[in-house]
């Protein structure tokens, strides 16, 4: 964190948005809010029994243009489009075109999975559970970051290459593959796209007139933000980053405008503002019942017993209320999208910037009000948190680049090419290209072209790729494994810092020289 800034602490009753004065004070929060956590641009929303109390932007959408922001500026939602995806699903289960325990195989007969017993028995409810034994984010890197060339086809295939990490339908492993599997699904019995029945079945009913299924039919669209990552500690602007090909597990484009009325559908069960069901009470309970528990810490600041999946929201107990709640993040963008249903309450905080700390803030602050909670200082709190984390990922990476210096400063120590040039192939993921450029080396990954970066000399096995795109963040030691003559003949990846996102499915990768 750059600076610590002061707080007009927030005294928030459950009555917050009743006077002008308590707005004010939210409008200070947000504002220190996007100066701690160097945030360009942030919206706001709040609905409450049944109407939108504020609805709100600050900043500026874009550093490079310096546009405003509104509560009309489109953001990409991210994984808070999974809600969306399930909701499709119940759509076509309500049609009686699918059930949720029909196995995956029925609509796409190519479908394996990397263990036959699963291959054989995974349902269209484990693809949307987190259940179905894939790693966190594994197998990302087919899709992230942008740039890609593999297509849905490509990662529907390759998926039964993924080794699962944990045994099926035992653990919450979020994973977004398994979202793209499911949008394939909703594509062959439908006939329509995933973006197409998105926008047709569920926003144009819904009254979600200014939302777009993915990025791509957004960009006549003015009033759209840019994306933000920090670059040396400060927040720059960088491409707009998700794949079409996984529309399904994070490509909305939306506002705080329609983001607060599909929260007003929700709350209101489904249903739409001219009366009609977009899900029938069966399926409603279906989504919104714990698929797959997972641990929750003993002491908690909402005394929650309860955590786990549903079927495209995360769900859990609030000082005895339920509450249903996602987030979505993308480089340079991050969501979150909270209701109570039975408080009536929806927020929705859309941002820029990639910092969780920043809607957590808002969003913690606001359900506290409603909660009838004394304030906390979410703001201190999680920006103490954040200046602590930032000093070890920091500390991580100033001790990798300080011994790679080292190493190199002996030149007989280091590997020479002959033992590591080559290109390295993993089954999933594809090719990656190492090569000598001058008096260094570069990697270059063949179905991901914008990972590219320079090797480091760390050990005599090891180097440390230094992305090109430095708001990635996510520089990693590639490790060779030598054989007895001393030439690699594969290679495998590990992020140098705690700060990489899990995305970057680097210690999934199992590279093979070839």
């Amino acid at each position: 964190m750059k600076q610590k800034i002061s707080f007009f602490f927030l005294l928030l009753a459950v009555g917050l948005f009743n006077a002008q004065i308590e707005e004010r004070k939210l409008d200070e929060l947000i504002r220190n809010t996007l100066k701690t956590f160097d945030v360009p641009g942030m919206s706001v929303g709040v609905i409450k029994d049944g109407k939108v109390i504020y609805s709100k932007g600050f900043g500026v959408r874009s550093l490079t243009t310096k546009q405003p922001m509104d509560d009309q500026t489109l953001v990409g939602i991210a994984s808070n489009s999974k809600g969306f995806t399930c909701t499709a699903l119940a759509i076509l289960a309500d049609e009686g075109k699918l059930d949720w325990d029909d196995k995956v195989s029925q609509y796409i007969p190519e479908f394996q999975m990397y263990d036959p017993y699963v291959s054989q028995n995974i349902t269209i409810r484990d693809l949307v559970t987190h259940r179905a034994g894939l790693g966190l984010g594994q197998g990302d890197l087919m899709f992230f970051p942008e740039g890609g060339n593999l297509t849905v086809n490509d990662i529907v295939h390759h998926v039964r290459y993924l080794k699962p990490e944990n045994p099926f339908r035992t653990t919450l492993d979020y994973n977004n593959i398994m979202f793209i599997v499911a949008g394939d699904v909703i594509h062959r019995v439908s006939g329509l796209s995933w973006a197409d029945f998105i926008e047709q079945r569920i926003m144009k009913p819904v009254g979600m007139t200014s939302s777009f299924g993915s990025y791509s039919r957004a960009k006549a669209v003015t009033n759209k933000i840019d994306a933000h990552a920090p670059v040396d500690g400060k927040a720059v602007a960088v491409p707009h980053d998700w794949n079409e090909t996984a529309n399904a597990a994070g490509g909305i484009m939306s506002n705080i405008k329609d983001m607060t009325t599909w929260a007003e559908c929700l709350m209101n069960n489904f249903t739409t503002k001219d009366g009609n069901k977009l899900v029938s009470d069966k399926n409603v309970q279906q989504l919104w019942s714990l698929q797959i528990p997972d641990r929750v810490a003993a002491k908690n600041p909402y005394d929650t017993s309860f955590y786990g999946y549903g079927m495209g929201w995360f769900l859990s107990d609030v000082k005895g209320h339920k509450q249903v709640q996602h987030t979505g993040g993308l480089i340079g963008t991050v969501t979150q999208f909270t209701i109570i249903p039975d408080l009536k309450l929806g927020i929705v905080v859309l941002t820029n910037q990639q910092s969780g700390a920043a809607f957590n803030t808002i969003t913690n602050t606001v359900k506290d009000a409603y909660l009838g909670i004394a304030d906390r200082n979410w703001l201190k709190n999680y920006g103490d948190r954040m200046e602590k984390a930032e000093e070890e990922f920091a500390r991580q990476k100033k001790e990798a680049f300080a011994q790679s210096e080292a190493f190199r400063k002996d030149k007989t120590l280091q590997p020479k090419a002959e033992q590591f040039v080559g290109t390295y192939h993993d089954v999933w993921f594809g090719d990656a290209e190492i090569s000598p450029q001058g008096n260094s080396y570069r990697i270059f990954c063949k179905s991901s072209p914008r990972l590219k970066g320079e090797l480091l000399p760390y050990s005599n096995n090891t180097f440390i790729i230094k992305w090109d795109d430095r708001s990635y963040d996510a520089d990693a030691y590639i490790i060779f494994d030598y054989d007895e003559n001393g030439i690699a003949q594969a290679a495998r990846l590990k992020p140098i810092s705690e700060v990489t996102d899990f995305s970057f499915d680097f210690e999934d990768l199992d590279f093979k020289k070839k």
